[in-house]
């Protein structure tokens, strides 16, 4: 490590002293320097016949520069050789890549087994090659001049835990801010999530507290506003799309800042800074609803009529003078609130919204589709062509739209009996009986596939052959959909009935044979 270098004017004041006859004590006390330097200096001094003259009239920079090097060069103590030397060349194209110290010293543990230098020594040889580099032109901050409303950044910022009165409990809270780049002027609240609803919400409460609508807006990277970040000049950002409806809304645009890219929305990233130092390092919670009326006065009596450092002018003075008027104007209709969602089709064919259940075509089964929810209503994308719409339904509520079942399965979610001994009904007093007969049939286990087998079938033919095919199976005591079958396919339907007593099963047993099984020659009083 080299020693500390001497500036030139204190050289020229020791110049200056030595003339005026002060001795060596006294150009120590007031210059701040050892004796033995300034012993050194003078000896250099003397040899290059500087240190005589008029005190009023003092060698340049440049003279004394030359002459110290040459009479009295500065010493520089040994460099110890790195222990990290030799995978310099690696740390400096990791350098160039923007990888810090630490992750290239973990890089270099992983990857090269015949690493062992410390990380200490990783960050002195980083500091070495990023002085000898010099500065980038990417390390330039550009300062950004922005017109009376054209530009305003936002930002949620944490502050800690805040009581909320709904829920009787303490949570985490957080900031938001949106400050404008002109004026400075800035509208604050507090929220607990930073959902896109919240995100819109305190968009929508900050236009009004402006008045108007900032031409662009400067957001962070969070999922409520941006999707997917943009990596680079080329790269798109995909916005959300309720914050894209919102937008559309009130007129503004979105330039989502860069990547870990904070200083791109500086303003905004100093004033949550502000915020936090000032009113919430000297403000206890009472609730939230205290804590946002006393964190709203402090923006107005307190941030708003302080003189900016940048500006030099208090924000309320420069936003009423020339802001508020450059603003875009408010809306006339009230924005609804729309939330912008993807869910999946289950195997029900139907999608769950806010604990909800709303039916889709069912061949979009696995999909995964957006749906816009309203406060009244919900309506189903696919690929940005509308599939359906419904009504808002409550938690647990089923939606459904009987065309979005395949139409040979559709009937099968009706599981009550009455349904089905209804739909019977329809058919004819025949068709009911043989409902009946079959529900009948087993004490123990319900026959409702039977039943719904055999009425979809029997829906397919005429009325008179379904009654006509049901009293067959009756009378034989064929209750089974193969039966019902075998008789409409073969047209037995159409002979007449033989004469005799009617056979029927059982009752109480699954298993048991009825009484015309065992005796088929005796009359058998039913």
């Amino acid at each position: 490590m080299s020693a500390k270098k001497t500036e030139m004017h204190r050289l020229q004041e020791l110049i200056r002293l030595h003339r005026m006859g002060r001795s060596q004590r006294e150009i120590s006390d007031l210059l701040r320097m050892g004796r033995p330097t300034i012993r050194k200096y003078i000896r250099a001094l003397k040899e290059t016949g500087l240190l005589a003259g008029d005190a009023s009239d003092l060698p340049e920079s440049a003279e004394l520069r030359a002459a110290v090097e040459k009479h009295a060069p500065q010493k520089t103590a040994a460099r110890q050789s790195s222990s990290v030397t030799a995978w310099a060349p690696v740390i400096e194209k990791l350098l160039e890549r923007d990888a810090k110290p630490t992750a290239i010293y973990q890089y270099l543990c992983m990857n090269d087994t015949d690493f062992d230098g410390s990380l200490s020594a990783v960050k002195r040889l980083c500091l070495r090659l990023t002085k000898q580099a010099g500065p980038r032109a990417t390390d330039v901050a550009i300062p950004v001049d922005t017109v009376a409303g054209e530009v305003a950044q936002v930002d949620f910022g944490y502050v800690g835990m805040v009581f909320d009165e709904v829920k009787a409990v303490m949570r985490k809270a957080w900031i938001f801010v949106m400050t404008l780049g002109f004026s400075r002027h800035m509208f604050v609240d507090i929220v607990f999530d930073q959902k896109v609803e919240t995100w819109c919400q305190v968009h929508i409460r900050a236009f009004a507290f402006f008045g108007g609508v900032p031409r662009v807006i400067v957001p962070d990277n969070l999922k409520a506003a941006v999707i997917r970040a943009a990596f680079g000049i080329d790269g798109a950002a995909a916005l959300n799309r309720t914050y894209s409806e919102l937008a559309r809304h009130y007129g503004f645009q979105i330039d989502p800042a860069p990547p870990r890219a904070p200083k791109k929305k500086g303003k905004v990233e100093r004033d949550v800074r502000y915020i936090k130092g000032s009113f919430f390092s000297t403000w206890e919670t009472q609730g939230l609803a205290a804590d946002r009326r006393q964190l709203m006065r402090w923006n107005l009596e307190v941030a708003a009529v302080r003189i900016h450092g940048t500006t030099g002018k208090r924000p309320i003075d420069l936003f009423e003078a020339e802001e508020r008027s450059a603003l875009l104007p408010l809306p006339r209709q009230r924005w609804e609130h729309v939330i912008w969602k993807t869910a999946t089709v289950h195997a029900d064919s139907h999608v769950q919204i806010d604990g909800a259940f709303y039916s889709v075509p069912w061949r979009h089964l696995g999909l995964k589709l957006w749906v816009r929810v309203c406060s009244h209503s919900v309506a189903i994308y696919h690929e940005d062509v509308i599939l359906c719409s419904h009504a808002r339904g409550k938690r647990g509520e089923r939606k459904l739209v009987e065309a979005h079942l395949p139409e040979h399965r559709r009937d099968l979610r009706e599981r009550s009996q009455s349904h089905w001994e209804k739909r019977a009904s329809h058919l004819g007093p025949d068709v009911r009986r043989l409902v009946e007969a079959i529900f009948g049939s087993d004490d123990v286990l319900l026959q409702l596939r039977k039943v719904q087998g055999i009425v979809t079938y029997l829906e397919g033919f005429p009325i008179t052959r379904a009654n006509r095919a049901a009293l067959r199976a009756l009378h034989f005591g064929s209750l089974s959909y193969r039966a019902i079958k075998s008789i409409l396919s073969k047209g037995l339907d159409f002979e007449p009935l033989p004469s005799g007593p009617t056979r029927a099963w059982s009752k109480g047993s699954r298993f048991a044979r009825g009484p015309v099984s065992l005796f088929p020659d005796k009359e058998i009083i039913q």
